[in-house]
């Protein structure tokens, strides 16, 4: 069998590449060589710093909390990350051929068995596989958004944009998750989508993507969306707010800038808690309503209807769609396999600023 090289973390900022055993394919199982592989910063950096809170505690699955005092993850992480790309190598499963290329969830590893009905999306013909990094699991996260705002605003509905379409869209984040959610929106119909981020770079990116964009630095996003959107006597503000950044002023920030009984679809993972968030004012006096979404489920009551290959198949049409812009304004890093240590390091300790990191392993 193939060796085995996987980018982990030794201790909190000593980045290691590990030599991993490969055991051999079984009945279901399929070998993958692994052509590229996205780096999830905001994921990803918490293992490189130790802020990740499976350090200090566990969850619960049962009960669904989490337990402080019983870590859950401990270094040596030997394997992170969660957007692949691959070439099938050896196939002992019958809808897999030797040679497909495929996108899958199983860390910065050279090569990898994938289980027995362990998700392998097949990329759609002609796309660039550096943009299927995001089929597998970055896209539906992106997609489950959009499913949430539908089950929030529109009960009863199936289709994917029915929370979105016609109404207006602020999407806090311009980073990789904000800017497909943005994408999303437009794609199923908002009647205006704006990004909000006081990040110049990240601005660049979404407008060179065709999106509007508020840059915080120069206003306050609530008193922006305030004037804009204006539906009738006391009543003004966005409709929707899909928030794409783990902090907690600026969930705050989203609440102020939606309408009365607007609603905050909220994607972002909030490492160092939500001591800014106030519950007291806007949130209590508007009637308005937080609403998590996060892949490991879809809204109660469409588990049989949206599964993870559907969302993936919404993503394979969003990649389609905006393929050419997402290639040359959001993939800002292609790095060989061998660099990738440095670079990820030098992200942990915001020495190097980048968009999208891809790490290729055919370099």
């Amino acid at each position: 069998m193939p060796e085995c090289h996987s980018l982990g973390v030794r201790a909190p900022y000593e980045l290691e590449v590990f030599t991993l055993d490969v055991p051999a394919p079984d009945d279901g199982e399929v070998l993958v060589r692994t052509l590229y592989s996205g780096l999830s910063a905001g994921t990803e950096l918490t293992y490189v710093k130790g802020t990740d809170p499976g350090f200090t505690s566990r969850r619960d699955p049962e009960l669904g909390v989490f337990v402080p005092g019983e870590p859950s993850r401990t270094y040596p992480v030997q394997a992170m990350g969660y957007m692949e790309v691959a070439e099938v190598v050896e196939s002992r499963r019958p809808d897999l051929a030797e040679g497909a290329v495929v996108a899958a969830t199983y860390g910065h590893r050279s090569c990898h068995v994938l289980p027995a009905g362990a998700l392998a999306v097949p990329l759609p013909d002609g796309l660039d596989p550096v943009l299927g990094i995001y089929l597998a699991q970055m896209g539906p996260i992106c997609a489950n958004g959009l499913l949430h705002a539908t089950a929030e605003l529109a009960p009863g509905a199936d289709a994917l944009g029915d929370g979105v379409r016609g109404r207006r869209v602020v999407v806090t984040g311009a980073g990789v998750v904000g800017l497909l959610t943005a994408l999303f929106a437009r794609m199923h119909g908002a009647a205006e989508v704006v990004v909000a981020d006081p990040d110049p770079a990240r601005l660049r990116t979404a407008a060179a993507l065709g999106l509007e964009v508020v840059d915080e630095t120069q206003t306050e996003l609530w008193a922006w969306c305030k004037e804009q959107w204006v539906h009738g006597p006391a009543d003004r503000g966005a409709d929707l707010v899909l928030q794409c950044r783990g902090r907690a002023g600026v969930l705050h920030e989203a609440l102020r800038a939606l309408r009365p009984q607007g609603t905050v679809i909220d994607m972002a993972f909030y490492t160092g808690g939500a001591e800014e968030l106030r519950l007291g004012e806007e949130f209590h006096h508007n009637g308005l309503t937080i609403r998590c979404a996060q892949i490991g489920r879809v809204p109660r009551g469409y588990a049989d209807r949206w599964d993870r290959p559907r969302l993936a198949e919404e993503t394979a049409r969003l990649l389609t769609t905006y393929a050419a812009g997402l290639r040359e304004h959001l993939v800002t890093d292609v790095v060989p396999f061998a660099e990738a240590a440095d670079v990820v390091l030098a992200l942990a300790r915001r020495e190097r600023s980048a968009g999208q990191v891809v790490l290729d392993f055919t370099a």
